[in-house]
């Protein structure tokens, strides 16, 4: 893996626009790439991304998981372009059409599918209907990415290794549920160090409680940064 194509990205996992910025001032100089996820974007609409990008945030991921019908996914896809987020999920559960539809209008935006949701196990899958288990799920909606020309994936690090010999080289491997030493798991279940995630090929580690509930944020993000990248 090329080094320069690695990126640390914080979750901010907040519940305001002034909260996300002060955040994002306070830890730019060390993270790569700010996420804006549900919590963030549904209290402040999408005014909040160019918040974040004043703050001082290089890239911007958006981070909706957009499953609806085709042609709904396809507008919202080309709304969420004209703010010119750098990366956007789609969930693959939307099937071939709907990810069609996304990419069709992704123009620049880099659109990653959601594999299966890093809190979720196998009991859980089996509760609402996937029998074939947490590992063949997440390979076969990766593969689904791959033939369509999304620029990536969402998954857990447990599923890395595959998913890079599914996706290929030049995709875009996003892992959540990355843990530092000692970290608690909150409410993931398939979790794994930076080193691990990064040894099997993925190419962003998204970090949220981990960072953002530090008593030094700073320190942590530091930290974290020298594990993906080392000192710059």
């Amino acid at each position: 893996m090329k080094a320069e194509r690695l990126r640390l990205c914080v979750a901010l996992d907040v519940v305001d626009a002034d909260t996300a910025q002060k955040t994002t001032r306070l830890l730019a100089e060390h993270v790569d790439v700010f996420k804006i996820g549900l919590q963030l974007f549904c209290a402040e609409g999408p005014s909040v991304i160019g918040a974040v990008r004043d703050a001082g945030a290089r890239e911007i991921f958006l981070d909706l998981k957009l499953h609806d019908i085709p042609n709904t996914v396809a507008g919202a896809v080309k709304s969420a372009r004209r703010h010119a987020v750098d990366y956007l999920t789609v969930h693959t559960g939307g099937g071939r059409a709907m990810l069609e539809a996304a990419q069709s209008e992704a123009g620049p935006v880099q659109l990653l599918g959601v594999t299966v949701l890093t809190s979720l196990s196998d009991g859980d899958l089996a509760e609402v209907g996937h029998t074939s288990g947490t590992d063949t799920l997440v390979e076969r909606r990766a593969g689904l990415a791959a033939s369509i020309g999304l620029s990536g994936v969402v998954c857990s690090p447990l599923e890395v290794a595959r998913v890079a010999s599914i996706m290929g080289t030049s995709a875009c491997i996003v892992t959540p549920g990355i843990r530092l030493d000692g970290d608690a798991l909150g409410d993931q279940r398939r979790v794994a160090t930076p080193e691990r995630a990064l040894a099997d090929g993925a190419t962003m580690l998204v970090i949220g409680r981990p960072i953002l509930a530090a008593p030094d944020p700073i320190d942590a993000a530091r930290a974290a940064r020298e594990r993906v990248r080392g000192p710059r």
